[in-house]
């Protein structure tokens, strides 16, 4: 031991994470040539599909195909590990850590678990995956779930890194006998964290410097919008490289025989524990949407959940199980589903339309997606000689980009699942005289982005970028994906623009003036800034145009207008998502005789203050502001800060995030009206400051 371990005390941390003694699986296979008893991989797929169905009745979308891939694999290792600790009469956490970082597979882990009924998981639990009542959301989420999850997932690649600090940590502590899994995709291979960890892990282990590490990687060429060769670049060089990195490498090339994978786990946790100086990674060649023929030949392997209804199930289940009995639990768990999504369908049919002004001024126009807009002024400007090009990294679907990847293939990139390089990667292009569009999700985009964009923009290599499922509008998949500190993370980079999206009319309109205005201080020898559109998931109304609602500047290009006749008024600054809460909260003070002026934040940190201080005079000083926001650092706290700059004296009410993570929902309105975001709040803190 060496002196600073010696030396050195560690502060206690609760193990939170619940044991594995005396549990069996109550679906389980025996594992081929040896004495392991493992859950069946065909009752987790079962359990995922019940599962994914009953969140997508909810209005959430699920995960099957990478699930299904790690079926196996995942049986085993916990067989394995669970095992060795019932047989050294100690708990498991003592002798493995266990970090997924596959979190689009943490469905099949919770389902895993329910069949062990660990930490109290039961068949109930796994009902309401997804749903804002339960601890089991889209990723496994560490602050909700202690008790069945080590660390948080959902940002791919990051897994990886962490799990080499817990392996550095035994290493330092003198704990070299505990065990470090980690399991990890091939899309999340692609990304920079996991990647600098490929070097770092063997690298520091060489030293000494890191506990015994065993690295399951499931390959099987596959990620969100398609094949990764294909698509994107081979990974299979990057693969054989592992060798030459200092990994000790075993190839599984059947991932789905379940014997072939207890014998190569088995056989990395001995060589890890002999030679710790070298981690072992066992690269598992494997199919998405195993189980199901449809789903293994799509093309994306079935990432989201395959099946469009309820009724679907039985045969889904029976192709699982390949000609053996589905047990009766999953058949009677499918008849309530079938249950639940008719009564779903029927209050909807059933549902009476909203009649009060507001509801009616949202139903004006069709509703669709803010992408729509995106995606239609891209292709506009492509389409008059703008030499506009597209660099993805694997989310063009979700944030709509992909209907510019079909109309021009040659303009466009999908770089693989690598934010980082592609913010960077666009800056090359911007300096090469392209107009470069690069999107992801919002929480990617600024929190993997922030340092390549602060450099894109230093290197007066402008990128124009499109990041989607802000806020609580990612409601399924919970706090890794749900991005609440957008504007603070970007809003304060020298040179860029940050603008909130509420329509698809409005994203088209807004889009094109960039573009052009980028083309003309290109063209004049300037240096364009670089602009951050974000938008959220969910359909909105396309045009939010009617009785008293008017555009007046680009930078606050919504204004509604409720105060005439009004002896009380109140100004409502809303941004993106929230704006259609905005508008109903407006109708609702109309009843209390309170008048509003209903702002749309769209440049959130270069707002038309002449136009709010104008409402404001009339207003007697009232201001509410509203966002799916942390309050800290943003929209509300750049408008509040630049009006008293400016001389303004306000009563202010600023409606947001506070000092916490979110969770998982069906849907984002459920997480507005737990937070105090919806209509209601907005109108009854107007009412108290009015």
């Amino acid at each position: 031991m060496s002196e600073i371990t010696s030396e050195m005390k560690r502060l206690p941390v609760v193990d939170r994470l619940a044991d594995s003694q005396n549990l069996k699986p109550r679906w389980s296979v025996p594992v081929p040539g040896s004495d392991l008893i493992a859950a069946d991989p065909r009752a987790t797929r079962a359990m995922v599909a019940l599962m994914d169905m009953e969140a997508q009745i909810g209005g959430a979308a699920s995960h099957f195909g990478g699930p299904s891939a790690f079926a196996e694999l995942m049986s085993s290792l916990h067989a394995i590990m669970f095992a060795e600790a019932a047989a050294k009469k100690t708990k498991w956490t003592k002798l493995f850590h266990f970090v997924n970082d596959a979190g689009h597979c943490e469905n099949g882990l919770y389902a895993l678990k329910a069949n062990y009924g660990f930490a109290g998981l039961t068949l109930e639990s796994l009902r309401g995956f997804r749903s804002v009542t339960s601890k089991l959301t889209g990723h496994g989420e560490a602050h909700l779930f202690p008790e069945g999850v080590l660390i948080s997932n959902g940002p791919l690649g990051s897994g990886l890194p962490q799990a080499q600090g817990l392996a550095m940590a035994d290493a330092l502590a003198g704990e070299m006998n505990r065990v470090t899994v980690c399991a990890l995709s091939d899309g999340g291979a692609m990304e920079g964290e996991a990647r600098e960890a490929f070097a770092a892990i063997p690298g520091f282990a060489a030293k000494g410097k890191a506990a015994p590490f065993v690295m399951i990687v499931s390959d099987n060429r596959t990620k969100l919008s398609g094949r990764i060769d294909q698509d994107a670049f081979s990974m299979e060089a990057s693969f054989q490289a592992l060798v030459s990195l200092g990994w000790d490498v075993i190839e599984l090339k059947d991932g789905h025989n379940l014997a072939a994978c207890a014998q190569a786990l088995n056989d990395a946790i001995a060589r890890a524990r002999k030679n710790p100086a070298k981690p072992v990674a066992i690269h598992a060649r494997t199919i998405k949407g195993k189980g199901n023929k449809k789903a293994e030949e799509s093309k994306t392997g079935a990432h989201g959940f395959p099946l469009k209804s309820a009724k679907e199930l039985p045969e889904f289940l029976t192709e699982i199980y390949a000609g053996s009995a589905v047990p009766q639990e999953f058949m009677a768990w499918v008849e309530t589903v079938k249950a639940r999504e008719e009564a779903a369908s029927q209050k909807v049919s059933a549902t009476v339309m909203p009649t009060t002004p507001g509801a009616l001024r949202l139903k004006e126009t069709k509703s669709e997606k803010i992408q729509v807009g995106v995606a239609a002024a891209m292709i506009d400007a492509r389409k008059r000689g703008y030499p506009v090009v597209s660099v993805s990294a694997d989310l063009q679907g979700s944030t709509g980009v992909a209907d510019f990847h079909k109309a021009f293939p040659q303009a466009s990139i999908d770089i693989g699942i690598a934010e980082s390089n592609m913010i960077s990667t666009a800056a090359g292009l911007s300096l090469a005289g392209y107009i470069p569009f690069v999107d992801t999700f919002a929480q990617f985009g600024v929190t993997k982005g922030a340092l390549p964009l602060t450099m894109a923009n230093l290197s007066h290599a402008p990128v124009i970028g499109i990041f989607s499922h802000t806020g609580f509008q990612d409601a399924a998949d919970g706090a890794s994906h749900q991005a609440l500190s957008f504007f603070a993370q970007v809003a304060s980079i020298p040179h860029v623009d940050v603008y909130s999206l509420s329509s698809s009319s409005e994203a088209h309109d807004l889009v094109t003036e960039v573009i052009e205005t980028f083309a003309r201080d290109r063209e004049a020898g300037r240096v364009p800034r670089t602009s951050l559109f974000f938008l959220g998931r969910e359909n909105f109304p396309s045009r939010m145009i009617a009785s008293g609602l008017k555009h007046t500047t680009a930078s606050w290009p919504l204004c509604l207008d409720t105060t005439a006749g009004m002896k009380k008024s109140v100004v409502i600054a809303a941004s993106g998502s929230l704006v259609p809460e905005a508008l109903k909260a407006a109708d609702l003070l109309l009843n209390d005789g309170i008048g509003a002026f209903v702002f749309h934040a769209s440049n959130v940190n270069h707002p038309d203050l002449a136009a709010v201080k104008a409402a404001l005079g009339k207003a007697s000083g009232v201001l509410v502001t509203v966002e799916e926001h942390r309050l800290t650092c943003g929209m509300g706290s750049m408008l509040i800060h630049q009006l008293v700059q400016g001389g303004v004296h306000l009563k202010a009410r600023s409606l947001g995030i506070g000092d916490h993570f979110g969770q998982s929902a069906y849907s984002a309105l459920e997480l507005y009206k737990q937070h105090g975001l919806d209509a209601v709040s907005i109108a009854t803190a107007a009412r108290a400051l009015a």
